[in-house]
């Protein structure tokens, strides 16, 4: 097979593909050759060395395909059925070894692009509205990126949970997406950000604030957040937020920041059913959209990880193998 391989930390340029050995699906795996790999943002943190790797690693860590071999002791899937998989690692390739309880089947009429770029994104903004934080119907919160990947589909999923909705995104074209969505109100990033979102909201504030931006935006978060709200800290597409003395949430009303990652709420395979089902429930049912704006062959990872770095990407992004 082919796959994309990483020897050492740096920039998109380091991402080349390269021949690699098949790999066995040992016991509790499938064999699944790949239809569609999703591009996170996670996968830039780990190529640069924001987040700790050992090279040579072959990144990416969710995608949908089919299903080609079962490792031994395998009885829950067979051969030839579609499924779906994130924090699985090494899914930029042509073939991945998926743990079962990684495997989640894709329902019928959600297709290999959006499956495949989508379950991370999607199970990213579940436990965002239900874990991370829980804002309660009627509520207002701020979505920070709303035409991003996680932007799109927790907009949805959180006017689904009868959340009003702000969003902030750079260009015209990015609000007619994050209208699109559901947006209530979709503002421009500016040092005026927070006061905007005050009076928009009677000087309150909002609930929750929800940022994966990360150092542009995270000041205005805090300022723009009520009393005892959350600032949920989710990414860094900006760059990470500099060390943050705690006092500082006394005075900006009792505030509370959590810093959480995906990998901590699908842990137990029950906890990860249960948010995959709700996820492709909604995503089969129509409810929930999932707008892949980007399609890379596998050897274009690099561009994919530019555009994506640059800012110049809307909703999801995959490799086509």
């Amino acid at each position: 097979m082919r796959a994309i391989s990483v020897t050492s930390i740096g920039g998109p340029d380091v991402l080349t593909a390269v021949p690699a050995p098949d790999p066995t699906p040992g016991p509790g795996q499938v064999l699944v050759r790949v239809r569609a790999a999703g591009v996170n943002f996670i996968d830039t943190y780990l190529r640069s060395g924001l987040y700790p790797a050992q090279v040579p690693f072959v990144p990416g860590s969710e995608g949908a395909g089919d299903v080609v071999a079962l490792g031994p002791g395998v009885e829950e899937l067979a051969v030839g059925q579609r499924v779906a998989w994130c924090d699985v690692p090494g899914s930029y390739a042509e073939l991945v070894a998926v743990p079962v309880a990684r495997a989640l089947r894709i329902p019928d009429g959600v297709g290999y692009a959006e499956a495949g770029s989508g379950l991370l994104r999607g199970l990213t903004a579940h436990y965002l509205l239900d874990g991370a934080a829980q804002p309660r119907s009627g509520e207002t919160v701020l979505v920070q990126a709303g035409a991003g990947g996680v932007g799109l589909i927790l907009t949805q999923m959180a006017k689904r949970a009868g959340l009003r909705v702000l969003t902030t995104v750079s260009s015209d074209a990015k609000e007619v997406l994050s209208r699109a969505a559901g947006a209530d109100e979709v503002l421009r990033y500016g040092d005026d950000l927070a006061a905007r979102i005050r009076a928009l909201t009677g000087g309150r504030g909002v609930s929750v604030a929800y940022d994966g931006v990360g150092a542009d935006t995270f000041e205005q978060s805090l300022a723009a957040t009520a009393v005892r709200g959350k600032v949920v800290l989710f990414g860094a597409a900006s760059g990470p937020v500099p060390p943050f003395d705690l006092q500082r949430l006394n005075p900006l009303g009792s505030l509370s920041v959590i810093r959480p990652t995906l990998a901590h709420y699908i842990t137990d395979p029950g906890e990860l059913a249960w948010r995959a089902k709700d996820y492709f429930t909604a995503l089969a049912g129509g409810f929930v959209e999932v707008r892949v704006g980007q399609r890379y062959p596998l050897a274009d990872a690099a561009q994919a990880h530019r555009d994506l770095e640059g800012r110049r990407t809307t909703g999801t992004t995959v490799l086509l193998p």
